[in-house]
Order: structure tokens, then sequence, then C-alpha cells
């Protein structure tokens, strides 16, 4: 007997919610359907592919191997179905982006309306993460990723730049004074990132050089914290822009020692797996992003 698509389907599923019980909430089928459906495909293919106990699940190397082709059979599949979506260039199903929680509130949730209203019949699915993702694993389409790539099998497009900038409110300026020289740094509160440690050499010409390595006094993991941070007057910070424009607009944050910047942009890349022609939903996603990312390259 022949594998069908429905039961790669359910193979997937559950090995991606982690159970049957999972799986079978996904799809709206009962548990008890989708482990005869398991167990039918074991059946069909002479080989035990998870080995379940009552407390968890495992694949065995049968299993992944072809949990390795069953998506690559269901991806040429999803591709089938765009093709003839986009003979009617109407983009749709689901757009799985994924990106780090501070581009993700800034950067695309303000664009998220409008994006919709243009293209309806895309269903997104936005996921956010400040560690580096295994696409296939999170059952990604798209990563938005920002800094410089790590060489990898990814394929990779520029979606733009956004500079980097020395900040603080205008409360904490009050109480401390404002730096006027990049040497004058040190006897301020400076906020800095936990990691990587790049991120804490700020893009600041001075007599030694165009970075100042910093000594932060209070660090974070995320950019978001740094950014709210500072808006509570607790220091100086060095953010991307695409984070803080509406903060410097409204009067929140103010740019220091700009004649001091390097003029460093951090590169915003799109991530993705698939070597063939983008499917036409995300091609739009990445269209639309695009520009509207220019705004902040100020």
């Amino acid at each position: 007997m022949k594998t069908r698509s429905e039961e790669l389907l359910v193979f997937v599923a559950v090995i991606d919610c982690g159970s049957i019980s999972a799986a079978a909430e996904q799809m709206g089928q009962t548990p008890s359907a989708v482990s005869r459906t398991l167990s039918r495909l074991e059946g069909k293919l002479g080989t035990t592919l998870v080995n379940r106990t009552t407390r968890r699940m495992d694949l065995t190397e049968e299993g992944r191997f072809f949990l390795e082709r069953a998506r690559v059979i269901l991806e040429q599949m999803d591709d089938m179905e765009e093709r003839l979506s986009m003979n009617r260039q109407t983009p749709s199903g689901r757009l799985r982006i994924n990106a780090a929680a501070p581009f993700m509130l800034h950067a695309i949730l303000p664009w998220i309306g409008e994006f919709r209203q243009q293209y309806p019949a895309i269903e997104l699915e936005l996921n956010t993460d400040d560690l580096i993702i295994d696409l296939l694993e999170q059952s990604t389409d798209v990563a938005i990723r920002i800094g410089e790539l790590a060489d990898s099998s990814l394929h990779a497009r520029s979606l733009g730049c956004s500079p980097v900038q020395v900040l603080a409110s205008p409360e904490y300026l009050a109480r401390h004074g404002t730096p006027e020289q990049v040497e004058d740094l040190s006897g301020h509160n400076l906020l800095g990132f936990s990691s990587p440690e790049s991120l804490n050499q700020w893009p600041l010409r001075h007599a030694q050089g165009d970075r100042w390595p910093i000594r932060p006094q209070l660090i974070a993991s995320s950019g978001e914290t740094l950014r709210q941070l500072a808006i509570a007057g607790e220091g100086i910070v060095s953010l991307s822009h695409f984070m803080t424009h509406e903060d410097i607009r409204a009067g929140r944050l103010q740019v220091l020692l700009g004649e001091h910047n390097n003029g460093y942009r951090q590169p915003i890349h799109a991530v993705y797996y698939r070597n063939t022609q983008l499917a036409l939903r995300i091609q739009c996603f990445l269209d639309f992003i695009q520009k509207k990312l220019a705004i902040y390259a100020c």
C-alpha cells in the first residue's frame, strides 16, 4: 500500500507538536484517530518511526530519515498549490514569520493591519525569539535577523539597514548632565547587552578608533528591556533606530554624541531555506516590509 499525504501530515504534526494529543488538537482530530494513522503509516513502511511511551516520544533512526523526506514532500506539495495560486495572482496560505521581540514589536506589528488589508488570503503566524532558531524545526517560513549574518546554508535577502545611536532620556540628562565628548561616558550609567559582546562596542569615533567599548553598569539580554530602562532614566544606551525612532520623535529619548557617530548601520536580513523560487506569500511579505523599513534608515 502506498503512503498518503494525510499520513505524512499526521506524522510531521506529531513530531512538531511533541505528542499525539497535541497533534490531534492542532489537526482537529481525536487522539485515537491520530494514533491509528501513525500506526497505519508504520505498518505500510514496515518499520517503527517513533518509540512511544507514556511519558515521551523519540524518533528512531528510520523516523529521522523519514521525517526529513516527509518535510520535503509536503513543502513540494505546498509549492504546487502555491503555483496555482500564483496563476490567479492571489497570494494565500499560512505565512510563519519569526523575529526578535523588539523588531517584531517596533518594525513589523505597526504594519500588520495594512499588510492584511492588501493580502487578506494570507494567514499570518508571528513568533518571536531572541536566539537563532532552526527554521525547519520551528516550522518557520522566514526569519528576520538583525546584524551581521554568520556563514550558514540559509538563503538571505537584504531588507535594508538601521543606524545605531547613543541615547538617553531628558530626565537622566537633567540629573547627570549631557556628555559632550566620547570620553565623558566613563562618568555615566551605561546600559549594555549581556550578549553578544559586540553590541557593547558603541559606534563612536574617538582618538583610539571608531568603536567605544563600554563597561555597562546594568546589562540585559533584550534590546526592548534596555529601551524601557533608558526611557525610565536609568542610563545611557546604544540601540538601533528601528526601535527608538518613535521615542526620539516624541522626546522620550535624545540622541547623544551625534557628531562622533561613525555611521554604522545594522544590516537587516530575511533568511529562509527554500532553494527554489520563493512562494508568492513570502515574496509579497518581503517586498512589503522592505518598503516599510526604508523609513528607519534615517
